[in-house]
């Protein structure tokens, strides 16, 4: 069974900074995404942590930075310069099957991801 961790979240001001944290476990892994709910689910960045290529949609194109850890369970989102489009519901999601690029798995939702964690929450505000 997949379980999923999240941290990091908390209020930063317009133009302030963020980097959110994913932990995987129970899952063999090859992408890890952040995605949003805010109120509609939208995917925000993703990355295959075996070959580390990543891709980060419009919400967070030049500002959003996606990598791994040592040991590849990891998806850590450094957020630079957030704007009062950002907040929301920040949580990270494996795909549920086969081997998929990480531009594909941002386009993805509902049940072709699994091991939703609680998500962590972004609050932008001065």
């Amino acid at each position: 069974q997949v379980r999923i961790t999240e941290s990091g979240g908390g209020l930063v001001q317009p133009g302030g900074s963020l980097r959110l944290s994913c932990n995987v476990s129970g899952s063999h892994l090859h992408s890890i995404g952040w995605f949003r709910q805010a109120p509609e689910h939208e995917g925000v960045s993703c990355i295959n942590t075996y070959d580390g290529t990543t891709f980060t949609t419009s919400t967070g194109k030049g500002r959003f930075t996606i990598s791994t850890g040592k040991y590849k369970n990891t998806a850590n989102l450094k957020m630079a310069r957030l704007s009062p489009d950002n907040p929301g519901l920040y949580y990270c999601a494996t795909p549920r099957f086969g081997i998929t690029t990480p531009h594909a798995l941002c386009a993805m939702s509902g049940d072709a991801l699994e091991g939703w964690g609680q998500g962590t929450k972004v609050p932008v505000s001065s």
